[in-house]
């Protein structure tokens, strides 16, 4: 096993070294050379997808940072005091590929892909393995709480090859969200969309209880052209920067500084969205003359990060008006200990929302706000973890105080930290966390099962609609 780890930290460390918007550009360009032969235009398509990406990343770091001050200028309003505090993804990321276990679960997780592709139970390859992190703190977590190496192992394979097969399942809804042809081949293999078995749940339960509430939904596209710039993603922005700014108690001044900054953010956001699709059209016509020649028509997908999806106005929406409500939850939930800070923007959250209710808003709100008590209980269950982990990595914040626990609140994969926890303390204690790891490892099996069936019955109304 130990070969094995240092196998895979000599191939793969130079390229996650890189950092996540240079390796997907490398990736990309790479796998379009492959399957089209073009230097220029596998280079041009690899570029395009490392410019979005790491604009992306800035105008998320831009969002976040204004929307955490005035988080911040709430709780000094209102005297709230949790103990964890909120650092974000970047820092866990870091402690992360700090292990020279992320690359092990990433060499375990390609062979198991090419195999999945090899065994035609996928048409994905995910080529997102920066993202590796996600799973990777899953396999840490549960060694944290006390389980083998090979344990470990079992359970990020497990949760990996559901997470591939999900990817396959959601195709047909980004095509549809995305308004692109069955052969573009962007899909994503993201954690976030590991929620999608119980958002599903709960989509079905409003399906039968409150199906009038979608006649007051509406999206940004309808309502712009029914009412043009008062419906525009600017304008929802200055909406909803105005509403947060008000709530943190601001003054007018920053009010509208955190209004604008919302408003051009979700502007933007549309607008490097277009990015994405751009970047991918030359693979997307490569990999469609290679089936129609090799593989007898055989749909291939690539796995990407989620943000091909960000063009979607809801996602922002979303999670502009989830932060305050995450917030208030923070201070009533039992058992949270967690600030809501770094990670007041739920991107951990919205994107699986969006996929699932295909774009209802006031359905991605409401569930959201279901469902985030489990976000922040996961985050207050890893804090202690997350902060022994960081200070050996070298990675714990500066400016905290040492005895101050660190967490994220939308971490990607709250229900596999669960998992995570009554699998590790299953091997190590036994008695009833065994039976406890059993029950819970069934339950998400069978939800994903029952999930993927729903989806199925949704993919073949596309298919008849000739989505």
């Amino acid at each position: 096993m130990n070969s094995l780890i240092d196998l895979a930290n000599t191939i793969f460390k130079p390229l996650i070294d890189l950092g996540a918007a240079p390796l997907m550009t490398v990736i990309l360009a790479i796998i379009t050379f492959i399957f089209t032969k073009k230097l220029s235009k596998s280079l041009e398509g690899g570029l395009k997808l490392g410019i979005a990406l790491t604009g992306i990343g800035a105008i998320i770091g831009i969002l976040t940072t204004a929307f955490s001050q005035a988080m911040t200028d709430f709780v000094e309003r209102t005297g709230l005091s949790l103990s964890i505090t909120d650092v974000g993804w970047a820092p866990l990321a870091t402690i992360t590929w700090g292990s020279p276990y992320t690359l092990y679960f990433l060499t375990v997780m390609v062979i198991v892909n090419i195999v999945l592709l090899f065994i035609n139970r996928t048409n994905t390859l995910d080529v997102d393995i920066f993202n590796i992190w996600h799973l990777s703190i899953v396999g840490l977590f549960a060694i944290y709480c006390g389980a083998n190496l090979f344990v470990a192992t079992l359970l990020v394979i497990f949760i990996g090859v559901m997470k591939i097969i999900n990817s396959d399942l959601m195709k047909p809804t980004f095509n549809d969200l995305l308004n692109v042809p069955s052969s573009n081949p962007m899909t994503s293999t993201h954690m976030n969309y590991m929620m999608n078995p119980f958002l599903l749940i709960m989509d079905k339960i409003f399906d039968k209880v409150f199906p009038w509430l979608d006649k007051y939904d509406f999206d940004a596209a309808k309502l712009n052209n029914k009412i043009g710039f008062w419906g525009s993603k600017f304008a929802i922005g200055l909406y909803l920067g105005v509403f947060v700014g008000l709530l943190a108690g601001q003054s007018p001044t920053q009010i509208f500084a955190l209004a604008f900054t919302a408003a051009v953010a979700l502007e933007l956001f549309s607008l490097i969205g277009s990015w994405f699709i751009a970047s991918v059209e030359p693979l997307s016509q490569g990999i469609s003359n290679f089936a129609n020649s090799k593989l007898k028509g055989r749909q291939l997908n690539i796995g990407l990060d989620w943000p091909f999806i960000a063009g979607r106005a809801e996602i922002w929406a979303a999670a502009n008006v989830l932060a305050p409500i995450m917030l208030l939850e923070a201070m009533i939930l039992p058992g949270n200990k967690l600030l809501p800070l770094g990670g007041i923007i739920a991107m951990g959250v919205t994107p699986a929302l969006l996929v699932i209710t295909r774009g209802k808003l006031l359905r991605m709100i409401i569930i959201g706000a279901i469902e985030l008590p489990l976000f922040l209980w996961a985050g207050t269950l890893i804090a202690e973890f997350v902060t022994e982990t960081a200070k050996k990595a070298g990675a714990f914040p500066k400016g905290l105080s040492s005895d101050t626990l660190i967490s994220h609140t939308t971490m990607e994969g709250p229900l596999e930290k669960f998992l995570s926890y009554l699998v590790g303390h299953a091997v190590h204690g036994g008695g009833m966390f065994i039976v406890y790891a059993i029950v819970a490892l069934s339950i998400y099996l069978l939800a994903f099962i029952w999930y993927a069936f729903e989806m199925k019955k949704r993919n073949k109304i596309y298919e008849e609609q000739g989505k």
